[in-house]
């Protein structure tokens, strides 16, 4: 059989379009008569799958609404698509009521499906055994697994992983075309008219992924390692089963739980466990007993995903005994979060007075004394914590930053401005770390206390500090991607300046927001916070006398959270990072440049980045790096220890060995300096793509984020990007890498005459601003 052409219709635009990350679904037929095993089906995914949450699609020819209450609460994400069955009478042969049948057709459905790039079908006579990640990492072709009794050539009913290139128009064509002709088989052992029309032509899987119940015959028992059982026959475990299969019937049965017990043993079970089937099973575990231990783990999964308030209305109600340190914990972080700080004070005294929990309890209430500007409080609490535990990074972090050496003096405040922004720390985040510097620039070329008061974002902004903004000229706001709702939580304005409306609506001074990024995950969303963090910007934007955003994916973003009327007073003023060769002083551009090439990886939120395909994309990194690797050294760059991962996995999994350079130990002047010496940086940190580009220097973004895209769709060079779910990666990112090298004169001229075009907007947004502010 010939590959499937790509269907003509117009696609329907996926929401995962900007960073190119898989969509996977499930899916099953149900009818009434097969809903126990649907029910158990789906019991058995979660507990043998525990970490794994993706869509379930629920095709269907008409299910009562008690039915689809139960299967609603047994999965958080179930799409049901109503099916017709009529539209097959054609080639029916006038057994339409025969569920075999019915379920032959509904494989038809689901080739119609196009809002996903991989399905995997279940039948719902089937128990999931064992891990389904090797499914779930396939990218190519249609998988199944070929019958055990009938021949390799066709495959077994029931199990297929199916690409987006078999979900097509002109591949649901041929399916039809066959059954119109009528020339195929249609029993209860075979896929009829799928089987014609692939005629052995599938990518084939280990019988273990679809293990027939008639392989048990004589009570044999269940081989390990079977990952999924399947009851083919008439006679299925709800019915009353068949003699001569108990041991397989036992696994289900075991399965076959109430909805007390499926959700304890979820809870029970060990390992990784998704958001949404915690959240989903352990809320109603801990409506229906009150259990403590239940409500910490769930509320510690609303904390992760950056849901705080949810967090605290779980586990707050709660009676939680004194000696109980970690949920005291749990909950005093949660509180923290929503800037419930007496409260959260409080629960983490309680769990600072029990070892095991005391360390982590210290850091967050030196945290909350920070936050409020007692420092001498913070280090003290610090170093408590450290007498805990003298390895623990967050105590020892806090304690580095409140006993450092005194800053510097600051000038007349009549002549500065003050700058909120995140203040990196020694071994934090390098682009981070060069932001602050970089928006300043934009300002003039002093960028010291003589001429800026420093306001970190992530410390309440009460009376004192809205006192000392407004003796000054102006407040700047900026840069990097503030709009998140996790990095620096709190319930004042839901995004990382802590800072409630009333206070923001009484700065008095002009309020210039500068390259300011909306930087939130694909799938990350503000919860419970969303509320206040829509009013928080509204009145960040009223307040404005300038508000820009440094791409206009932020700008759309931004736009669509504020009423019409504001609109107009979003603008474009890219990262000043971008501009660099432009707002350095005496910059210059490097005579020679060393024969490296410079690669970053990130791996915070590493879920959000990579879904299933860290596998894939670290395999294929090895192929790149190696090709690479003939034409010039590479090294890994890492702006965030972390990033180290890419050098370590790659060594282990590949045997490649990259040199390592600690970039969050640099000072700005050394990260400028090395992404300006080297040929080539491809980055998947936004500031990873940024500043080399800001430095003259050549630049591949690895797409994991909207944001990246958004900065080439701005510089007009989206070919400059690669998903990291690219199916052939590699071979892609070398060939691109390979160009511009080729031409390696050409390629920095095309940099400079991008970046230009950054500049004439910085510069026409500099001449607005020196009237905002009176010179």
């Amino acid at each position: 059989m010939t590959m499937p052409t790509t269907s003509t219709a117009a696609p329907v635009a996926p929401a995962n379009a900007l960073t190119g990350k898989r969509r996977i679904a499930f899916a099953s037929f149900v009818d009434e008569n097969y809903l126990p095993g649907f029910l158990t089906l789906l019991r058995s995914l979660a507990l043998s799958n525990p970490n794994v949450c993706e869509d379930f699609l629920v095709l269907h020819d008409g299910l009562r609404p008690d039915s689809v209450a139960r299967i609603r609460a047994l999965h958080p994400r179930v799409d049901f698509r109503q099916v017709d069955a009529g539209h097959y009478d054609t080639y029916a042969k006038g057994d339409q009521d025969n569920y075999l049948v019915r379920k032959a057709y509904f494989i038809l459905d689901v080739f119609r499906v196009r809002d996903y790039d991989t399905v995997i079908t279940l039948d719902t006579d089937m128990v999931v055994l064992d891990d389904l990640g090797e499914l779930l990492r396939l990218r190519d072709g249609l998988a199944a697994v070929p019958q055990f009794f009938y021949g390799q050539h066709k495959l077994n009913s029931g199990l297929l992983v199916i690409q987006r290139e078999y979900l097509t128009d002109a591949f649901c064509a041929e399916l039809d075309r066959v059954g119109r002709a009528g020339s195929y088989e249609l029993d209860k052992h075979d896929q009829g008219i799928l089987n014609a029309v692939l005629d052995g032509d599938f990518v084939q899987l280990d019988a273990r992924f679809n293990f027939v119940k008639r392989r048990l015959s004589g009570d044999l028992p269940v081989p390990d390692g079977t990952a999924i059982l399947h009851f083919t026959g008439r006679h299925k475990p709800w019915q009353g089963g068949e003699s001569g299969y108990g041991e397989a019937e036992a696994r289900w049965h075991a399965r076959n739980l109430s909805e007390a017990a499926f959700h304890a043993a979820y809870l029970a079970a060990g390992g990784a466990k998704h958001h949404d089937l915690l959240v989903h099973y352990g809320t109603a575990h801990v409506r229906r007993t009150a259990d403590v231990d239940s409500a910490r783990k769930v509320a510690a999964a609303h904390i992760a995903a950056g849901e705080y308030q949810e967090a605290v209305d779980l586990l707050a109600p709660l009676r939680i005994p004194v000696d109980e340190s970690w949920p005291h914990e749990v909950l005093g972080h949660a509180l923290m979060s929503v800037s419930r700080y007496e409260e959260a004070r409080a629960e983490l005294h309680l769990a600072a007075s029990v070892p095991n929990r005391a360390a982590p309890a210290y850091g967050r209430l030196a945290q909350i004394a920070w936050i409020h500007g007692d420092d001498e409080e913070a280090a003290r609490l610090a170093l408590q914590g450290l007498s805990v535990d003298p390895t623990h990074r967050a105590n020892r972090l806090m304690h580095l930053r409140t006993t450092g050496p005194t800053p510097p003096a600051e000038g007349p405040a009549s002549g500065q401005l003050a700058h909120v922004a995140f203040y990196m720390e020694h071994q934090g985040n390098a682009g981070d770390k060069l932001l602050p510097e970089s928006v300043r620039l934009a300002f003039g070329q002093d960028t010291g206390p003589e001429r800026w008061h420093s306001v970190h974002a992530h410390r309440l902004f009460d009376e004192a500090a809205l006192e000392r903004v407004n003796a000054r000229r102006g407040l700047v706001i900026g840069g990097g991607g503030l709009f998140i709702p996790d990095t620096a939580p709190n319930g004042n304005s839901g995004w990382q300046w802590n800072v409630s409306d009333e206070l923001l609506g009484r700065i008095d001074v002009p309020v210039l927001v500068y390259a300011v990024g909306f930087n939130a995950f694909d799938g990350q969303a503000y919860g419970h916070g969303r509320k206040q963090f829509l009013s928080s910007l509204r009145k960040l934007v009223e307040t404005s006398a300038f508000f820009g955003l440094r791409n206009h994916g932020s700008i759309d973003k931004v736009r669509d959270l504020l009423p019409p009327e504001l609109h107009h007073k979003v603008r474009y003023q890219p990262c000043p990072t971008t501009v660099t060769r432009q707002l350095a002083d005496g910059w210059r551009d490097p005579a020679e440049r060393e024969n490296t090439i410079l690669v970053n990886a990130a791996y915070d939120r590493a879920g959000l980045r990579f879904g299933h395909d860290y596998g894939h994309f670290l395999g294929e990194m090895a192929t790149a790096v190696t090709a690479l690797g003939e034409q010039a050294e590479v090294k890994c760059v890492a702006h965030a220890l972390e990033d180290e991962r890419i050098a370590f996995d790659l060594r282990r999994e590949h045997g490649i060995s990259l040199p390592v350079i600690p970039m969050y130990d640099f000072d700005n002047d050394a990260i400028r300096d090395v992404y300006a010496r080297t040929k080539l940086v491809i980055g998947m940190r936004g500031h990873a793509g940024m500043i080399p580009f800001g430095c003259g220097t050549p630049i591949i973004s690895l797409i994991s984020h909207p944001k990246m895209a958004y900065f080439l769709a701005d510089i007009e060079r989206p070919e400059w990007g690669i998903s990291v779910h690219d199916r052939h990666l590699g071979a892609r990112l070398t060939e691109r890498a390979t160009a511009l090298l080729a031409d390696h004169a050409a390629s920095v001229a095309d940099v400079h005459g991008r970046q230009q075009e950054l500049w004439k907007v910085t510069e026409a947004n500099a001449a607005d601003l020196r009237v905002i502010l009176g010179r």
